[in-house]
């Protein structure tokens, strides 16, 4: 059966204008040939408006009456400038783009050997919020891998981790650090007179008042049953003193109240204050954890430096 082209381009034409995708096709000057409704649409105009301007005109009518799509271009000639070195920057072009109704759609961009160029537009928005949802269920889990459940600062593998990456930032410029270990005073004794659930609200009451104590770039994580660690990068004698025994007098200062009953608690801080560059970090805990020891053997709250020196 012969094929009459003018009545199938007819009829192509027919099912492009109602197609839920939207095309546009531009000429080698730029102009807006042609648009379906549905691409006019995506804009915020009608087709009439935006045939035969040029494709800067287009750009600059949305975003003078906040049509369109979102940018984060501080005014006008700055996105003109961004869209002109990426228009017709490739014979195809693949891109994504959300409109400032929260809408995402996918575009194609092809220029023939004219220079004419035709777009085609697909809308994309469940994919994107689906993506989104997988992406953060993935940070969500990342991050209960790598934080403490019931405390909610970092758990061990996360503490460890940080500080051997920060050892290795102080190491290139040769830097003083200090790792102290805290334990809390008599904590079975705390689980056997009051229960765990009161053990369990202890960590976290202890673990914010830490928190209050450390500047942003420290690292502070629960290594252990009631042990919790710090690590001070680039730090002075002077400064590692004031950190430890303000911790150790918020702790001792800040009884818990539960069920009416006020439970006391104090903190045996174990330090060691050494040169990054002739430690690695099992050197470090195991410092502070003998200076941990003696701190208790000395009487409990208080803080001990490795390898003896008490403050």
């Amino acid at each position: 059966m012969a094929v009459d082209p003018q009545r199938l381009a007819a009829k192509l034409f027919e099912f492009v204008q109602i197609n839920e995708e939207g095309y546009a096709i531009f000429d080698a000057d730029d102009h807006l040939l042609y648009c379906n409704r549905a691409y006019a649409q995506i804009l915020g105009f009608d087709a009439d408006m935006l045939i035969g301007r040029t494709f800067l005109d287009i750009i600059s009518l949305c975003y003078n009456s906040g049509k369109g799509f979102k940018t984060d271009a501080e005014d006008l000639d700055v996105l003109l400038a961004r869209v002109s070195m990426q228009w017709r920057s490739n014979n195809y072009r693949l891109f994504e783009m959300q409109t400032n109704d929260e809408r995402w759609f996918l575009f194609s961009e092809i220029k023939n050997e004219h220079g004419e160029v035709l777009i085609q537009t697909k809308q994309v928005t469940e994919q994107k919020v689906l993506e989104q949802k997988l992406l953060e269920s993935r940070d969500n889990l990342r991050q209960l891998a790598l934080t403490d459940e019931l405390t909610g600062v970092a758990n061990r593998r996360c503490f460890v981790e940080s500080v051997e990456a920060e050892l290795h930032r102080c190491r290139r410029h040769n830097y003083q650090v200090a790792y102290m270990i805290l334990d809390l005073d008599h904590f079975k004794g705390i689980n056997d007179s009051f229960g765990h659930q009161a053990g369990d609200l202890v960590l976290q009451h202890v673990a914010k008042l830490v928190k209050k104590m450390l500047r942003d770039y420290d690292i502070f994580g629960r290594i252990g049953g009631e042990e919790f660690a710090v690590f001070l990068g680039q730090t002075q004698m002077e400064e590692v003193l004031i950190v430890a025994e303000r911790i150790r007098e918020a702790i001792a200062d800040n009884p818990m109240c539960h069920k009416g009953m006020c439970i006391m608690l104090t903190t045996s801080i174990g330090i060691t204050l050494c040169n990054s560059a002739e430690h690695a970090y099992l050197d470090l805990y195991s410092q502070a954890d003998q200076a941990l020891y003696q701190a208790k053997a000395n009487g409990r709250n208080l803080c001990q430096f490795y390898p003896g020196h008490e403050i």
